[in-house]
């Protein structure tokens, strides 16, 4: 069992890693929070789902703001899943699945009433993602949503460099674009002997992933992603919150 101080440590270096990409990490985390919260204000014990949850950053702050929701963070990455056991503990479910494949469904109520994401779901490909968003449809109650943060393309190559451009200099702002980058962080973890045996796991796991020309991730703009979620049964869906490239996306059942 890895220490809870160790756990902590490394999630807080997780934090500030991803903020070199997400300058307004925070405040897109409020921002899903506020969704969320609003769309379930009159539901008494909702059930909430965070896709590719990671070490758990934004399960934790929605069950800040529900407490009384059921929160259930999927992932397939054991190293990361292990963190967020040790750090937030099991006041949130964690679940080891894929979301790529067909075993999650499993691990999941008939009926949820959110769902959320942050910069995992541009790992999936199209077609599994629609299979996803279909998946998640068919649990939805109605009013409930789907909200996703991520960076998503326009499809226009002049307006996407300049979004990119927008993200880079807000990170400069801000004072986030030196903090440590994303391999780096994992060359870290992935030496640290604590860590020994989700390691070796995860490294079998992304062995089989790359035998499968499947899981190349997507380049889907936002177009794309309302397109695929009103064909999966979600009446509406558009953006609500926007800096740059850096999109949070609400489709609601």
């Amino acid at each position: 069992m890895v220490a809870s101080t160790v756990a902590a440590a490394w999630v807080n270096r997780w934090d500030a890693q991803q903020e070199r990409y997400v300058a307004d990490r925070e405040e897109r985390f409020a921002v899903l929070c506020d969704i969320v919260e609003s769309s379930l204000a009159t539901v008494a014990a909702p059930v909430v789902l965070d896709l590719g949850c990671g070490p758990g950053s934004l399960a934790a702050r929605l069950l800040a703001r529900l407490p009384q929701a059921r929160i259930i963070g999927l992932d397939y990455d054991p190293l990361l899943l292990s963190l967020a056991r040790t750090h937030y503990g099991d006041t949130i479910e964690w679940v080891d699945t894929d979301l790529n494949g067909t075993e999650w469904p499993k691990h999941v109520p008939n009926t949820i009433h959110a769902a959320v994401s942050t910069t995992a779901l541009h790992w999936m490909p199209g077609s599994r993602l629609a299979e996803l968003y279909r998946g998640l449809a068919t649990r939805m109650a109605p009013g409930g949503v789907l909200v996703n943060g991520d960076h998503l393309k326009n499809g226009d190559e002049r307006i996407d460099a300049l979004a990119e451009t927008v993200r880079a200099r807000r990170a400069t702002r801000v004072g986030v674009d030196t903090n440590e980058e994303w391999w780096p962080w994992w060359d870290a973890i992935l030496a640290d002997p604590n860590f020994e045996h989700q390691a070796e796991v995860r490294a079998r796991r992304v062995a089989e992933r790359q035998k499968d020309d499947g899981h190349n991730g997507n380049e889907l703009t936002v177009n794309d992603h309302t397109r695929l979620l009103r064909t999966a049964g979600f009446r509406s869906a558009a953006p609500v919150w926007q800096v740059g490239d850096d999109t949070v996306l609400v489709a609601v059942k």
